[in-house]
């Protein structure tokens, strides 16, 4: 009942604020299912909430949001799970993974905050350890037009922002036990991120402007 009406609220806030675009809609399978998006601005969240229409939602956000007004009443209306972003989570993990085992679908952004720089950061290790952990499938997403500051100049100028989604195609994560596994993880993330910055324009790939496997995505 909660999760339905801030659902509602939300989409018409953002419809009201911005139009957005959605490509790749059919690459959305249904079950367990993790959605991994870069972070450029506040809004990133809502828009997924535009973009990806079930009600079982696995929002992690960030704890310090939990006795802001608005946020974290948001947060409690979605159910959201709080997440210390500079230490290793593993009750947050630990929720996370009970509840993709009951059929969710998470939301999260591997970079872990907002990019000052409006560009991919070097993104955590979590999102990869999740997927690794609980055999969901990943799905790359894309997003531009979020940028915080863009979104306030319209805002002054009682404009709406446009807001482009990607969503990429699927992948798994398999990580093998025993040794290398901090490797491993790396090595996952970065495709992750390689994916995401592949459905980006040039000026927003950042860190992983010049990555090996994603000059190699770009050729396929």
């Amino acid at each position: 009942m909660f999760f339905k009406f801030a659902r509602f609220l939300i989409r018409l806030f953002m419809r009201s604020i911005a139009v957005i675009e959605i490509h790749g809609m059919e690459n959305i399978p249904s079950g367990n299912i993790i959605g991994a998006a870069n972070h450029l601005g506040r809004l990133d969240t809502a828009v997924l909430f535009v973009a990806i229409n079930r009600q079982d939602l696995i929002l992690p956000v960030a704890e310090k949001y939990k006795n802001h007004w608005l946020f974290g009443l948001i947060g409690r209306s979605v159910n959201a799970i709080w997440l210390n972003r500079f230490e290793a989570d593993f009750s947050a993990m630990r929720e996370i993974l009970a509840r993709l085992k009951q059929g969710g679908a998470l939301a999260i952004a591997p970079e872990g905050t907002r990019s000052k720089t409006e560009t991919l950061q070097e993104a955590k290790l979590g999102a990869a350890y999740l997927a690794g952990k609980s055999g969901c499938p990943v799905i790359p997403v894309a997003i531009t037009g979020t940028e915080d500051r863009v979104i306030l100049e319209n805002l002054k100028r009682l404009r709406r922002s446009k807001i482009v989604v990607r969503i990429g195609k699927p992948f798994t994560i398999q990580l093998a036990a025993g040794k290398g596994r901090e490797q491993a993880l790396r090595q996952a993330t970065d495709e992750l991120m390689c994916r995401i910055a592949a459905m980006l324009p040039e000026n927003y790939r950042g860190f992983y402007a010049n990555h090996p496997y994603l000059k190699t995505l770009i050729q396929q």
